[in-house]
């Protein structure tokens, strides 16, 4: 299957198309002998001009929820789709869509994208998984790439960064850091993905405090300024003072500088909207799987296994730390555990790990799998709130 549809994406790399380029020239120069050269020569132009248009770039295509700013999610994916221009440069041919809503409407974009012609259409965000997988079925010979779904097809497939584990280190340094023992979550949407950040930023900061707590105040949106101002006022209010987002605006940051207390950048580095709040940044490098995904397009060995990568890829980290309010004893313990986290050494959901309720849901010696965690619904001891009904 990867064979046919990869050779179906990239003509270039199909040997029996370059042998039919070279079988018609040379019948052309056999045929000059009966019936003159200036027939031979325009088969062989023709020749020619099919293999020039096997060399045309191969079109790639991003719709993100928003629109790339300078910080955040779409920010992110920005900064790794222009790693993937210029490590490729005439190769590939990039197109952009911004601002396209999580719903009915996004169907129509992807379906345009992939009747443009283009070989590859990525879906940058959780809400699209279904319009994009729609319009997949219709278009067997285009790949459609989605990032932090779970669903697959024949020429649809998943990819995703392993956020719990730099919020595990964000959890960390909180932990280290806090003079409150209280920590506040600014929760986007409640799907496992950010369930498991939550967990994750909660077993860090126990791990090296066992006193600390982590409240959640949910804004039920991706990205909403106005209310994740909300709800990091409301955080602060409640005595936490670090916090940290699964959301995509500065508005968390921004406000922690405002109100003096502590944050951690989001997806990309955010210091420059809180000199003074920002601990360290949960940084994600999407340009590691997109030059990735490029080079299996090219090279013919493009699957739909879905890709979950993190430290030990590159694909996250937690960048930038402010070595003025971080103490050198949290970041010896940061770099420590970053390092056995890579190794292979520690997993961040790796047991005992009890529920809110103190039920034991991993024995000590076990740990989550990937499908667990990708199905997670529950939430850590230490977390103070709620998953919405």
């Amino acid at each position: 299957m990867k064979t046919k549809l990869a050779r179906r994406l990239n003509p270039t790399l199909n040997p029996s198309s370059r042998g039919k380029a070279v079988r018609t020239v040379l019948a052309a120069a056999a045929f000059a002998t009966s019936v003159g050269a200036s027939v031979a020569a325009a088969l062989a132009l023709g020749a020619g001009t099919a293999a020039a248009a096997s060399t045309q770039p191969v079109g790639i295509a991003f719709v993100y929820l928003g629109n790339p700013g300078d910080a955040g999610w779409t920010y992110a994916h920005e900064q790794g789709v222009k790693e993937v221009e210029a490590k490729f440069g005439d190769k590939i041919k990039v197109t952009r869509v911004e601002n396209v809503p999580e719903s009915a409407d996004s169907e129509r974009v992807f379906r345009d994208l992939a009747a443009k012609g283009n070989k590859i259409v990525v879906g940058s965000s959780f809400g699209f998984q279904d319009f994009e997988l729609k319009v997949a079925k219709d278009f067997p010979d285009t790949v459609f790439e989605h990032a932090t779904g779970y669903k697959k097809a024949g020429n649809f497939a998943t990819y995703d960064v392993r956020t719990y584990q730099s919020a595990y280190l964000a959890g960390l340094v909180a932990g280290y850091t806090t003079r409150s023992n209280t920590l506040g979550f600014v929760g986007s949407v409640p799907v496992p993905e950010v369930v498991r950040n939550i967990n994750a930023f909660t077993m860090g900061a126990r791990s090296v405090n066992p006193n600390a707590r982590v409240k959640v105040v949910w804004i039920n949106s991706w990205f909403d300024p106005g209310r994740e101002k909300q709800a990091a006022e409301t955080l602060i209010g409640q005595g936490a003072d670090v916090l940290i987002q699964n959301t995509d605006s500065t508005a968390t940051m921004q406000t922690a500088e405002q109100k003096k207390v502590h944050a951690f950048g989001w997806d990309s580095d955010m210091k420059k909207f809180g000199p003074n709040a920002q601990l360290g940044a949960c940084v994600s490098n999407w340009g590691v799987y997109y030059s990735h995904l490029v080079e299996q397009v090219m090279s013919n060995t493009w699957n739909n296994t879905p890709v979950w990568w993190g430290l030990k890829e590159n694909a996250i980290d937690l960048a930038d730390i402010n070595t003025s309010a971080v103490s050198p004893a949290a970041q010896k313990a940061l770099s420590q555990k970053r390092d056995d986290i890579i190794s292979g050494r520690f997993n961040p959901f790796a047991g005992p790990i009890a529920d809110q309720s103190g039920a034991m849901k991993v024995a000590a010696g076990k740990s989550l799998s990937d499908a667990e965690l990708l199905r997670l619904n529950w939430f850590v001891q230490g977390v103070d709130g709620s998953l919405p009904k």
